[in-house]
């Protein structure tokens, strides 16, 4: 059960209610009104609960538990305990996800501004905005209906935010146009400086990065994590990404639509990213490097050069996936004593 001091429960739904929410159906002869109080994994959870088994490692736990019900796939039907109602679905983590935001929906904020927090005059605040204390809100920002800022955020001048984002707290912005339905985690610096230099023996020239960040509708980024803007093309993250905490986003990037960042990450500059690329946790790109669309690169990898759509790739430097556990194999076999 979550912690009733951080988490407001709903509920509780009849199973004919959460087979809609999570698009399952109810195995046959099931109680279609049986009560269900909330949700639990499979070893805590009792007979009130539901829970889901979409990882096969976790099936000794599924034939064995306590739960009321669970949504599961089809094929586990013969292994579940006889008392258990089961919800049937292909993907039973999406379903899941579902059923868990009907029992703990999004808590909805108050529409006020702490009397802490400074508003530039010039400021244009949608209705509905909350604005947490302490935060600064500059010259001509724009904050669209709905949307949260939480307590010592600083938004520089002329940042535009749009509707329904939630800007946690001790986030910074400047230089960025956020798009619908954002979430900024604490800690999220956005839109500073790029590492821009004209390096040389008498010293590191500045160059000045005149570019913006462009945040598109839907993205996530996690606690942390900094994305710098362009020097003077902008920095982009496509629709629907989502970024992990402590991530390092350079100036110039480009992110396509429904990529996936793990912690740590360090995306050097002018790299652009195609849709629905993943890079596991503290995998390392070059500069001026181009990821073709569904790539997959598994953690600490070094990117080094370009890689094609679709390939998956592992290792320092990064090369086809297949060669690299073969290459790692065969290391193993080398410098295996015998007897």
């Amino acid at each position: 059960m979550a912690d009733p001091r951080f988490f407001t429960r709903a509920g509780p739904f009849s199973l004919r209610e959460l087979a809609v929410i999570a698009e399952a159906e109810l195995a046959t002869d099931t109680d279609t009104e049986k009560s269900v109080s909330d949700i639990a994994a499979l070893s805590e959870a009792t007979g009130a609960d539901i829970s889901f088994l979409d990882n096969k490692l976790y099936v000794s736990e599924f034939t064995t538990s306590s739960a009321g019900a669970c949504l599961v796939r089809p094929e586990y039907i013969d292994r579940a305990p006889a008392d258990m109602a089961l919800l049937l679905t292909e993907q039973p983590y999406h379903a899941y996800a579902r059923v868990a935001s009907a029992f703990y929906p999004a808590q909805q904020s108050r529409s006020e501004v702490h009397p802490t927090a400074s508003i530039s005059d010039t400021a244009v605040i949608g209705a509905g905005v909350c604005i947490g204390p302490n935060a600064v809100v500059s010259d001509g920002v724009e904050i669209a209906g709905g949307t949260e800022i939480g307590g010592n955020t600083t938004i520089g001048a002329g940042v535009k935010i749009g509707n329904n984002c939630q800007v946690f707290s001790n986030v910074t912005l400047q230089c960025c146009l956020i798009g619908d339905r954002v979430i900024v985690h604490p800690g999220v610096r956005i839109g500073q400086d790029g590492f821009g230099f004209a390096m040389g023996a008498d010293g590191h020239l500045k160059v000045p990065q005149l570019g913006r960040v462009l945040i598109e509708d839907d993205v996530e980024i996690g606690a942390n994590s900094t994305i710098d803007r362009g020097a003077g093309p902008d920095t982009v993250i496509g629709r629907g990404s989502k970024i992990d905490n402590l991530v390092q986003i350079g100036h110039n990037v480009r992110l396509g639509a429904g990529c996936v960042i793990v912690a740590q990450v360090g995306i050097s500059g002018s790299t652009q990213l195609g849709n629905f690329v993943v890079a596991g946790g503290q995998v390392g790109f070059a500069g001026h490097l181009t990821i073709g669309d569904g790539a997959q690169i598994a953690a600490q990898s070094g990117v080094a050069k370009s890689i094609d759509p679709g390939a998956k790739m592992g290792g320092t430097p990064a090369q086809p996936m297949n060669d690299w556990l073969r290459g790692v194999t065969s290391l193993q076999r080398l410098t295996k004593r015998k007897g």
